[in-house]
């Protein structure tokens, strides 16, 4: 017990207008705490934030704050490993569900984490991003936590469709969970009942996908070598590939030079102003990947379903072409300079919006909100089966550009 909680109000003597009121440290400020810091790495990362911004934000000195936690690692593991424990635990079935129908076993799951995602949404971010930057085995941890949710809803959607290929059961559990935890990638709202009933829709139908076999797709035309004047190009390409890897607080100039063969770090400055510069510039490229297709797709399909299947063609083959890129503007937004984010922002909720009004146009039941949450959704499944299956033909472009439909439309599109 501090000295401040062993202070009691000394009683009123001439002068005294009253009682000194007795300050008492809230019972739940480690919760406050957690909450804070999820909201504080959400927004910024955790190489972003400090200890001092965290108490700053909570009104206490950090010498407070240290008394909870020994580090900002320490606290950052604690809400991690937090959420990962009320993920697996929701899909802990009760007794009850035992005997239960394996559609109504399915929902149940689904809800579950559902619920469980909705409740945590700001420290569900660091879970689907900032996870590798947990200690090895923390970081394990956290993996066995998500793999317990993936083989929940595995197992139930093996018991819905017995008949379901084992590769099968893979990209579609993991193309829930997908959906599930994508709403942690954007600040779009819902009630929450409405948001749950939602991601259950969507998780339903994927539930219930027939997926085209599994095949490779078609041999990606030859990369040409950059030419020795296009350093420019070398240098972003490099960047990318190690911001990917290793994280974008985690590379120095020196290293991006090294890696695009230049002799020093100072002849990156004669093409970039310095490292947040490439990171600036390659979420342009990636912003403006999406935003330049809508215009042509849109003039020329005969519909507004037929356009979405251009864009989404265009989308799923533009991710799997530039993983690397794709992955690095979900991770590292947080870096990119103050003066480009707003643009960025701009530029991204105009294109979630553009395809947003294609869904309502063929799904005219379903709101503004609820489109917006269903292309989030669709965006974060393409980027997740990239990085969990890579090349492997289970997630091949075809079978990933049907989820996206699903996710969508509830039913592959109709372009006839």
């Amino acid at each position: 017990m501090s000295v401040d909680n062993r202070r009691t109000a000394r009683p009123a003597v001439d002068g005294d207008s009253a009682p000194r009121p007795i300050r008492r440290r809230p019972k739940n400020r480690r919760a406050q705490i957690a909450a804070a810091s999820a909201a504080a790495f959400g927004a910024l990362g955790y190489h972003g934030v400090s200890m001092e911004d965290i108490a700053s934000g909570l009104g206490i000195s950090s010498a407070a704050l240290y008394r909870h936690f020994p580090s900002k690692y320490a606290l950052f593991r604690e809400e991690l490993l937090r959420v990962g424990t009320a993920m697996a635990d929701s899909v802990q079935l009760p007794e009850e569900a035992r005997d239960s129908s394996p559609e109504d076993r399915l929902r149940l799951v689904v809800r579950a984490v559902a619920r469980a995602v909705v409740d945590n949404r700001a420290t569900v971010t660091l879970v689907r991003w900032e996870g590798r930057y947990l200690e090895e085995p923390d970081r394990q941890t956290l993996e066995d936590q998500q793999s317990a949710v993936l083989a929940a809803l595995g197992a139930e959607l093996r018991a819905l469709r017995p008949d379901l290929a084992d590769d099968d059961v893979r990209v579609l559990r993991g193309a829930m969970l997908s959906v599930l935890t994508s709403i942690a990638d954007h600040h779009a709202t819902l009630p929450a009942k409405s948001l749950i009933q939602l991601l259950d829709s969507v998780c339903w139908t994927l539930a219930l996908a027939e997926l085209p076999p599994a095949a490779p797709d078609p041999e990606p035309v030859a990369a040409v070598d950059i030419p020795d004047s296009f350093k420019h190009e070398l240098l972003l390409r490099k960047a990318v590939e190690l911001f990917h890897e290793r994280g974008y607080p985690n590379v120095s100039v020196e290293e991006i030079a090294s890696a695009a063969g230049l002799s020093a770090a100072s002849a990156v400055y004669r093409f970039y102003r310095g490292k947040s510069d490439l990171l600036a510039a390659a979420f342009r490229r990636a912003a403006d990947r999406v935003s330049a297709a809508i215009g042509p797709a849109v003039a020329a399909a005969p519909t507004p379903e037929a356009a979405m299947s251009v864009l989404i063609e265009r989308f799923v083959s533009g991710s799997f072409a530039e993983r690397a890129l794709t992955f690095v503007y979900y991770t590292e937004f947080q870096h990119v300079p103050a003066e480009e984010r707003a643009v960025l922002r701009n530029i991204q909720r105009l294109n979630v919006e553009e395809w947003s009004k294609l869904v309502r146009d063929v799904r005219s039941n379903l709101s503004p909100a609820e489109t917006r949450f269903l292309v989030h959704a669709a965006f974060a499944l393409v980027v997740d089966l990239g990085r969990t299956f890579g090349a492997d033909p289970i997630a091949s472009q075809l079978r990933v550009r049907r989820l996206m439909e699903l996710t969508l439309f509830g039913r592959p599109v109709s372009t006839a």
